[in-house]
């Protein structure tokens, strides 16, 4: 005898033995009953949930000559018989993903000329109706809007969107929904009983969950488990011939990070994978598994999860351990680590940490083996904030000192001043300094200053490689000044970012010519010039070299251009850049 899959053995035959779609099927039936048919109709959905079998069923049933009280066909006239037997006249079937073209459907308007020999209606079932091209679509319009009265049409599609809008508009439509796990472990539980195969129903769950809502996939999985199983489903062989990783792993490892182990964690890992399961299927499981827990801490969502009953339970007692912060943090996790793992180069480490992390969710906040690293960090900023303070403070307490010894305060009337401190940041600043209304510093801090600066000037530095006279260029001139600015100390930033903008030029080797635009970094940089000279003779090998520094002239001085400027200035010397622009309808914003 022939072998028949499940899918086509067991294919429904009359809308009661439709399984999972009992809206759309009781709305067919009573269009029969009530005579009131459609000339068009466009049935969509998911693959394998039965849009092609309610298609033929009710094409079937439309031309039944003796339809039942419940919108039923007979099976037993002859329309009936002819359609059961493959033989009808009356019902065509069009692949539309290999004939979707004009000449296709050219064909198919020629057939709905003649009338039916048996029957009341001529009925044309296009299947991927979504493939058909634009212009087979144009050309199929005219006749889909006023066929012959003894012609319907029903449009089949896994992909709605895809469809012109001119003929959605012309169609009545009928959406199918994917089917939940307990409908199709019923289903199947009938053709295991019909097949005389021995099953667990856990075995039956894990095929439903597999199949993703389609019964015909359920079969299909169905009939290469039975034959994996010799006639016996049972879980484990199922879990081993789908290679589905078992449920259990998950429970166990909930149940380990709550206790916070994650060494036994790893051990259940490296166990994980030397079985052959990838990483990333592992968080992908644990996370749905995760989010079955959260469904069943509330009674709420119980139903919700589409799992056996005996799943179930085991779902909600886990629940009941994992506090809501728990399950959300976790969560959080796997989904961070699911968008990083394509891009990761070390995959296990990746998922490794994951566990890790999750596995220090309900750690306490001081636990016995010392702090949490965030604890430790947040810690350690707090005390370096308390000790910068703290260094501060002395510092505004020895400047005080200094002002109060060497510079006296002047007397300062108060209606024309106003009080404003100076930043800790700075040393030589002093809280007592006020600042005229016009923003001009008084006295005290220009005295320090002062002081400041004839400390500067008298402590100059030595050469001490005046016997090198290496050769340099203006390239390794600017090479060193960029490289001493970087190195500069954290209390003169501000200075090295405005010496990285004065550009050193050789004038008379190995005489150096600094010019600045401003008497202010005229100033600074003399103080510190012979700083700066024996560093570079240093960095240089050459003990002769001097500086002079000078204030630019009127005309040395480049204006500050603005981007556009900047921009207009680049398209006026170079036309490429005005043709690239021109081609691309580019405006500067």
């Amino acid at each position: 005898m022939e072998y028949i899959v499940s899918a086509r053995k067991y294919r429904p035959m009359t809308f009661s033995s439709v399984v999972g779609q009992e809206a759309l099927t009781a709305t067919l039936k009573n269009a029969v009953k009530n005579k009131k048919l459609a000339h068009a109709f466009l049935f969509c959905g998911p693959r394998g949930v039965g849009k092609t079998t309610c298609a033929r069923i009710f094409a079937k049933t439309i031309n039944c000559e003796h339809v039942t009280a419940d919108g039923e066909a007979c099976n037993e006239c002859e329309s009936c018989r002819a359609f059961n037997e493959q033989r009808s006249l009356n019902i065509f079937e069009l692949d539309a993903a290999s004939n979707n073209s004009v000449e296709n459907i050219k064909l198919l308007m020629e057939q709905t000329h003649v009338p039916p020999v048996l029957g009341k209606y001529k009925v044309f079932i296009i299947d991927e109706v979504h493939m058909l091209s634009t212009a087979a679509f144009n050309a199929f319009l005219k006749t889909l809007e006023e066929p012959p009265s003894y012609v319907i049409f029903i449009l089949a599609t896994t992909e709605k969107h895809k469809i012109l809008p001119t003929i959605i508009s012309r169609c009545q439509i009928y959406d199918f929904e994917r089917m939940d796990v307990p409908k199709i472990v019923g289903h199947l539980k009938m053709v295991a009983q019909k097949e005389g195969i021995q099953y667990e129903e856990e075995a039956l769950s894990v095929i439903a969950e597999k199949a993703d809502g389609g019964m015909r996939d359920a079969l299909s999985i169905f009939d290469q488990c039975a034959s994996y199983s010799q006639g016996n489903l049972t879980y484990e062989k199922v879990l081993e011939n789908l290679n589905v990783l078992d449920s259990d792993y998950f429970f166990r490892i909930v149940d380990l990070c709550l206790d916070n182990k994650v060494s036994e964690t790893m051990v259940l890992l490296n166990d994980i994978i030397s079985r052959g399961f990838d990483g990333g299927h592992l968080i992908n499981g644990l996370a749905k598994h995760l989010r079955s827990v959260m469904m069943a801490s509330d009674p709420r969502t119980l139903p919700l999860l589409e799992v056996s009953e005996r799943q179930r339970q085991r779902f909600a007692e886990q629940a009941k351990k994992c506090p809501v912060k728990f399950l959300y943090h976790a969560l959080r996790f796997c989904n961070q680590c699911d968008i990083s793992y394509r891009q990761s180069n070390n995959k296990r480490l990746l998922v490794e940490l994951t566990l890790i992390e999750i596995g220090q969710i309900t750690q306490e906040e001081t636990p016995p083996g010392g702090r949490r690293p965030t604890r430790r960090l947040k810690s350690l900023f707090h005390q370096l904030v308390a000790n910068s303070q703290q260094h501060a403070t002395a510092t505004q307490v020895a400047v005080t000192k200094l002002s109060t010894q060497k510079a006296p305060q002047p007397v300062v009337q108060p209606s024309a001043t106003v009080s404003v401190p100076i930043s800790n940041s700075t040393p030589a600043s002093t809280p007592n300094t006020t600042r005229t209304r016009s923003g001009i510093f008084s006295g005290t801090f220009q005295s320090l200053l002062n002081t400041g600066q004839q400390k500067t000037n008298a402590a100059e530095p030595e050469i001490t490689n005046k016997e090198e006279k290496t050769q340099f260029t203006q390239d390794d001139l600017l090479k060193e000044w960029f490289a001493m600015c970087n190195r500069m100390p954290q209390t003169m930033v501000g200075l090295a970012s405005r010496l990285k903008h004065v550009t050193p030029k050789i004038v008379d080797y190995p005489n150096i010519e600094l010019v600045v635009d401003n008497q202010m970094l005229l100033d600074q940089i003399d103080n510190i010039k012979g700083r700066i000279r024996k560093t570079m003779a240093l960095a240089l090998h050459n003990g002769n070299i001097n500086f002079n520094i000078r204030l630019a002239e009127a005309g040395e001085i480049k204006p500050i251009l603005t981007k556009r400027e900047i921009f207009e200035k680049m398209r006026t010397n170079n036309s490429a850049i005005e043709q690239l622009r021109s081609m691309l309808d580019l405006e500067m914003a």
